[in-house]
């Protein structure tokens, strides 16, 4: 457990100053909490979900792992429709081309 002023890198040995914290996400397919670099970001556009490389694109973004189980599992529970706030369906198939390679 961290105490009142003391980071968590100290309890690991590290100084203050030499630890990286990196921003932490939920894949919206597992719902396992993972660095934001080992996932993808994917964007509606025009009612198709894309793959946002560079994590700039603008408008509600959700995480997922480059997996296609991940993905099976996001598209079983509607769970793109509700992170990114759409209503109407989102063709799925250049997300899918990029996670089958």
């Amino acid at each position: 457990m961290i105490a009142a002023g003391q980071h968590e890198c100290q309890l690991v040995g590290r100084p203050r100053g030499e630890c990286k914290m990196e921003p932490v996400r939920t894949c919206i397919g597992c719902r396992m909490r993972a660095d934001r670099s080992s996932l993808l970001r994917v964007v509606a556009r025009d009612s198709e979900l894309v793959v946002d490389e560079m994590a700039s694109l603008p408008g509600r973004g959700a995480w997922l792992h480059p997996t296609v189980a991940c993905c099976e599992q996001a598209l079983k529970r509607r769970a793109f429709g509700r992170a990114l706030r759409v209503s109407s369906a989102l063709d799925t198939q250049t997300l899918e081309n990029r996670l089958n390679g």
